[in-house]
């Protein structure tokens, strides 16, 4: 006779969706929101790719051997470097001339591997440091500051 009881875990019914405002749950909503697609029935997500109905990004390429894509970055990579950290670590390390190697040597430049790497003293403050670069891009206003305090530029 026991095993013909319902269990006390089943006994509580679910909410009936769709079946008026006293239901419990939504009324005309149903639980499903406000109007659109995602209201109606048979509504699945679209796929992983699908743009809104927009030619996709798969279609508007090019297909064609050897085309690259025009928004790959080039091989090289500006760096900018602050004057007064360069005068600090020149002063710190006392040389006056420095070259690409110096940046490498003294940790304001790092090297990426398949990448050209192009430093550019960047002006930030005055100098005190007369400095003698070499090889290294610079600013028209930090060439100004260099040349001030009694240093030269290379370019």
């Amino acid at each position: 006779m026991l095993h013909t009881l319902p269990s006390p875990k089943t006994t509580k019914t679910g909410k009936r969706l769709g079946r008026g405002m006293g239901s419990g749950k939504g009324g005309h909503t149903s639980g499903r929101g406000g109007k659109g697609a995602t209201a109606r029935t048979g509504y699945k997500a679209p796929r992983r790719n699908f743009e809104g109905g927009q030619n996709p990004i798969a279609r508007r390429l090019p297909k064609f051997k050897g085309f690259t894509r025009a928004f790959i970055k080039s091989s090289e990579v500006n760096s900018p470097v602050k004057l007064s950290v360069l005068a600090a670590v020149a002063a710190e390390a006392k040389v006056t001339e420095v070259t690409l190697e110096n940046l490498v040597q003294f940790g304001l430049l790092k090297l990426k591997a398949h990448k050209v790497v192009m430093p550019k003293v960047l002006f930030d403050k005055d100098i005190e440091v007369a400095l003698n670069l070499k090889g290294i891009k610079t600013s028209k206003t930090a060439k100004a500051a260099i040349e001030k305090a009694g240093g030269s530029v290379e370019e």
